[in-house]
């Protein structure tokens, strides 16, 4: 392993951050400090038609969400900068130049028009136009390996549209490494001659994700498996600057619930789940849930994504970003694409759920209730200690609480002609005499006077506790009725029985 392991995590400003690219930075980030690295944030905005305003900090916010913040990027720690490659437009160029000086690109002056017509004619012959090798040089294309200096220099001068290509090898066997997908052998007369520079000053992906990597020392580059067939290209361009690659990883995709196809937005509107780290909003209005705002935690989420691929190798589940960081290890990513499951990041929300401080998880219940605003808190705590068993989200603790806060406006039918029967009446009033006997000092205190009640008088468990459990809370459902009683008060607790005697 590399003494200096630098990686980085390189998004387009184009829109919000896909889940998948938060499985790609979660993963950069795991293996950085897991190896004492750092973690570097580049804006790949070389594509300015497609560029988003707001997507930028989008990316940073939800990063700093996660709990996976970059520790070199815009704005921070800029050892490399600048790190928005719109600002480093004066790079490429010099690049570019040296590989044409070098006999290793060269400029195209083909039109679209032009490259159209060649495309139709091959289809119709039952074949597959590719700009490389076994037509570059054929004369039917315009580039300046066929034209003169002079009349290239002519047509640069006069301000013709052009662009860059990389002059691909021909009758080469590249060997690759992937740290997860192993030996790669491609046969680079398949491979075209990909543009690398335009007219308009701007280089294309490939060739300023390879200048920026290498000016920014980057050891590791851990992508998706959509670049796969641009990782021949990223090596020759490496081997034609006399530069030592980074070692690769390519990440597998990220599948829909149904294990079919990538996932992508339409999937989460379709089955109901957000595909985004955090809402995002259109100037159209249109608005795209996020998992911030759905009331997941952040560390649940991260533990699902790491999952998204991975495994530790053991039955455990439930890992904190630091338990992450220790056992994260690349060879452990699987190949196979990965199935989202919104079940499963469910069940994780659930489980970080209860690792909650219910004093922390009160105050998140409090401001998102306006009922609960004149409440002391502490009260809230104790409520939620009572019902977060049961909860995903907090915004479920209100369905699963109510009755705490506020005496039932009705009653469940099925629930009431199960529960009350025509003797009830009778076994309710003896049992709030009871009540109004019992030092109502702990749960406890009233669990014992009321079961020694019921056995003294060879009641029927179940002809008690369940119209009282109506009585309190409208439904037959809930924690312990004894902790309700408790929480709500000896006084409340008779009001609402007797309230239900007369509706009943």
């Amino acid at each position: 392993m590399s003494k200096n392991v630098r990686v980085r995590f390189a998004p387009s400003p184009t829109g919000p951050l896909h889940i998948g690219g938060v499985r790609t930075a979660l993963f950069n980030y795991l293996f950085a400090k897991k190896h004492g690295g750092e973690f570097v944030l580049r804006i790949e905005d070389t594509d300015q038609n497609r560029y988003v305003e707001g997507a930028e900090e989008y990316i940073v916010d939800a990063l700093n969400w996660c709990g996976i913040p970059f520790d070199e990027g815009p704005g921070k720690n800029e050892k490399f900068g600048p790190y928005r490659q719109s600002e480093r437009e004066h790079l490429y160029e010099q690049y570019t130049d040296q590989l044409i000086a070098q006999g290793k690109a060269y400029y195209a002056f083909d039109t679209s028009e032009q490259l159209d017509a060649h495309r139709k004619d091959h289809e119709a012959k039952g074949k597959t136009f590719i700009y490389n090798w076994h037509n570059r040089e054929k004369g039917r294309l315009v580039n300046s390996l066929i034209l003169s200096e002079e009349e290239t220099a002519e047509k640069l001068e006069a301000g013709e549209h052009y662009v860059v290509r990389f002059k691909s090898p021909q009758d080469k066997t590249l060997n690759l490494k992937d740290i997860i997908r192993g030996d790669i052998t491609i046969d680079t007369n398949v491979l075209d001659d990909k543009i690398l520079f335009k007219s308009d000053g701007m280089p294309t992906y490939h060739l300023a994700n390879i200048v920026d990597d290498h000016l920014m020392k980057i050891s590791h580059v851990i992508r998706g498996e959509e670049w796969l067939p641009s990782l021949a290209l990223h090596q020759l361009l490496y081997d034609a600057f006399g530069w030592k690659a980074p070692k690769f990883a390519h990440l597998p995709l990220i599948l829909k619930p149904t294990g079919k196809g990538k996932l992508s937005k339409r999937d989460g509107d379709k089955m109901g789940f957000p595909v985004f780290p955090l809402e995002y909003s259109v100037p159209d209005g249109t608005v795209s849930r996020g998992y911030k705002e759905e009331g997941y935690f952040p560390e649940a989420m991260v533990n699902f994504l790491a999952f998204l691929g991975w495994n530790p190798g053991t039955e455990q589940e439930l890992f904190s970003l630091d338990e992450l960081v220790k056992v994260f290890d690349l060879t452990r990513v699987h190949k196979a694409g990965a199935r989202f499951d919104p079940d499963k990041i469910k069940w994780f929300n659930h489980q970080y759920m209860q690792e909650q401080l219910d004093l922390d998880l009160a105050e998140q219940f409090k401001s998102s209730q306006p009922e609960l605003e004149p409440i002391d808190i502490n009260y809230i705590a104790l409520v939620v200690g009572l019902i977060k068993e049961r909860a995903t989200f907090v915004n479920d603790f209100w369905g699963l609480s109510h009755f705490f806060f506020e005496a039932p406006n009705g009653y469940d039918e099925k629930a009431a002609r199960k529960a009350w029967k025509e003797d009830t009446d009778t076994i309710m009033q003896e049992l709030v005499a009871v009540i109004e006997q019992t030092e109502a000092n702990s749960a406890e205190a009233l669990r014992i006077a009321i079961k020694d009640w019921i056995t003294f008088k060879e009641i029927g468990f179940g002809k008690v506790m369940m119209p009282l459990r109506l009585a309190l809370v409208g439904a037959l459902k809930g924690p312990d009725v004894f902790d309700i009683m408790f929480l709500i008060g000896r006084d409340e607790s008779i009001k609402r029985i007797e309230i239900a005697i007369e509706s009943f």
